[in-house]
Formats: C-alpha cells, sequence, structure tokens
C-alpha cells in the first residue's frame, strides 16, 4: 500500500514537472507588470491572501502603483508582516491589513461591512486566496471546506461590494483560476458534501471551473455598469498553496519548484486584468499566465451552468434570502 502510494505520488510528481517545463517554454512573456504605466493614484485595492505567494506580489505591484491597498488575510501576524513588508518597500504607507476568514461565510460579512464603513469607495477586488490539499470537511456553517474557500467565499465576498465598486467606476474583479478547471466539474452537491469528490485534487481543479462559471454569470449581470470581471490562469508556480499535502508531496514538490515560475512570475497576469489599459474595456474572458486572451473548456462557458450555480449559491450563501447585507 505504502509503495503503490509512493509511486503515485512520484507520477504526480512526474506530471507536475513535464507540465512546468512546457508551460515555461510556451510562456512569451511579452507583458510584464513593470512595463506597464499605469497609476492608481486615489484608488482603493483589495487582495484576498495577500500575506504570501501570487496575493503579496500583486498587492505589492499595486501599492507602488501608489493604491491605497488592503490586504484581505486570515492570519494577523502574517498578514501584518506582509503589510510592513510591503509598505517599506514601495514606501507608500496607504498600505492596509484587514482580517477576514474566506472559508467563513460571517467573517466575510463582517469584513465587508467594516469594508463598506470605512472605504468611499473600491476600484480594484482580486480574489485570489485558495487552498489545496485539505481533507473532505464540512464547517460549522455548513458548507464543504476547499469549496467554501475557493468559491463560495469568494462569491460572497463579491456581491456584498458590488454596490461599492458601482459607485468607484470604472472598477475591475479579478478571479484567479487555474487550468486545471479543465478537470472539474460543476456539482453542486459538493458545495455542501452531500456528495464526496474522489479526492481532494478533484475538489481543487472544480472550484477552478466555478471560479470562471461565476465570473462569466458576473459579467452578464454587471454589463452596463462600468465594472468587468475576468478570470485567468497564473501558472503553475512555486508557492505555499502545497502546505496541506503529506511531507512526501511537500518534498516531491519542492524538488520539482526549481523548474516552475516564480510569485512574481505567477502574478503577471493577475496584475495584467488588475491595472493593464489593454484590459479596461474587457469583461467575461479568461487569460492564460502568458496574458493570453484564451478560451476555458466547454464547460466553463455554459451560461446555464453558470445561472445555474448562480442560483444555488444565492441560496447557500444566504444572499437569496438577505440580498447584500
Amino acid at each position: 500500500m505504502e509503495l503503490s502510494c509512493f509511486g503515485s505520488h512520484l507520477g504526480w510528481a512526474a506530471c507536475v514537472l513535464v507540465l512546468a517545463l512546457l508551460l515555461r517554454a510556451r510562456r512569451k512573456g511579452s507583458w510584464h507588470p513593470r512595463m506597464s504605466p499605469t497609476d492608481l493614484t486615489g484608488k482603493t485595492a483589495i487582495v484576498t491572501g495577500a500575506n504570501c505567494g501570487i496575493g503579496k506580489y500583486v498587492a505589492w505591484d499595486l501599492a507602488r502603483r501608489n493604491a491605497r491597498t488592503i490586504l484581505a488575510c486570515r492570519s494577523r501576524e502574517r498578514g501584518q508582516a506582509a503589510v510592513e513588508e510591503i509598505q517599506k518597500a514601495t514606501g507608500n504607507p496607504n498600505v492596509l491589513l484587514r482580517i477576514v476568514d474566506i472559508s467563513n461565510m460571517a467573517s466575510i460579512r463582517r469584513f465587508a461591512k467594516q469594508i463598506r464603513q470605512e472605504e468611499k469607495r473600491l476600484d480594484i477586488l482580486v480574489n485570489n486566496a485558495g487552498v489545496t490539499g485539505l481533507p473532505f470537511s464540512i464547517t460549522s456553517e455548513g458548507l464543504e471546506q476547499t469549496f467554501a474557500t475557493n468559491y463560495l467565499g469568494p462569491f460572497l465576498l463579491t456581491n456584498l461590494l458590488l454596490d461599492t465598486m458601482k459607485g468607484s467606476t470604472p472598477a475591475r474583479i479579478v478571479n484567479v483560476s487555474s487550468f486545471r478547471h479543465v478537470q472539474g466539474t460543476a456539482n453542486m452537491k459538493h458545495l455542501t458534501g452531500e456528495e464526496r469528490p474522489k479526492s481532494f485534487d478533484q475538489s481543487y481543479r472544480s472550484t477552478k471551473l466555478m471560479n470562471i462559471l461565476f465570473t462569466n454569470e458576473l459579467a452578464r449581470r454587471l454589463q452596463g455598469t462600468g465594472v468587468t470581471a475576468n478570470s485567468l490562469n497564473p501558472g503553475t508556480v512555486k508557492t505555499e498553496i502545497m502546505r496541506h499535502f503529506n511531507w512526501l508531496v511537500r518534498l516531491l514538490f519542492s524538488i520539482v519548484s526549481i523548474f516552475l515560475m516564480s510569485a512574481e512570475e505567477g502574478a503577471a497576469s493577475t496584475i495584467y486584468c488588475a491595472v493593464s489599459e489593454e484590459v479596461a474595456d474587457i469583461t467575461g474572458k479568461y487569460f492564460d499566465s502568458d496574458c493570453r486572451l484564451v478560451l476555458p473548456t466547454t464547460a466553463a462557458r455554459d451560461p446555464g451552468l453558470a445561472r445555474k450555480l448562480w442560483e444555488e449559491s444565492e441560496r447557500l450563501t444566504g444572499l437569496a434570502e438577505s440580498g447584500r447585507m
């Protein structure tokens, strides 16, 4: 059993290595954040999961452009350390920490209420926070942990902040997905654990598919408001996202990570969607890690499935009954 498990991990590592090499080989790098002159003075941005990895680098880039940058983090200690580091590196004193647990709908409601009370505007919302490798578990609110963190949390947060964003147009919503959405499914029963995904990996892939479906339906609903919504694939990036896996997987990931993109490289497509002039009037689209506009899988482009998922998500997060309160 242990030998079989080890073999499967080696196979997983080999697949990651080959995929990483292929992705790096085809990455053209035609757009780099430092090439963009966009200045965000007077603008306000929120980045979730901004204490490390891609989120931290995105927050750094927005701060260096003079945005009032809010790091939405679960850990006060790690979040504050990131705030101080970004302030020092950019010279921007308007880098702030606000605490939120993206897997907890009550925490999200408190966070959104605080933002609406404190902030006069919100120009950029980057839904970056995400997890993988978590064992199947149901939260105290009756939601499956991975789906709550990666999908339902961002869905609720975005909806609760929409009115503020509509009053700050033009505004942008950026949802971080993954190329692995192609193997995902949009089974509504997974959201509450009524049906269990075959593995934690299937859970992750499915949440990334749901991120794109949510983005597309959101863009449709926001037509004519001046608020755009796009999703993206950051690529195969060396971050802390593997921290919930066992030691063997973490070791294998560490070995192949020398071939992976850095957090700075992985943040490029997120920053592109958040600040580039090229994306200013684009909405409801999906961008690859090299900032190219590409088509996601067929399931991700199904408008009927997107509407069905939206309606179920409204019900599960309480939006259908309480609105954006």
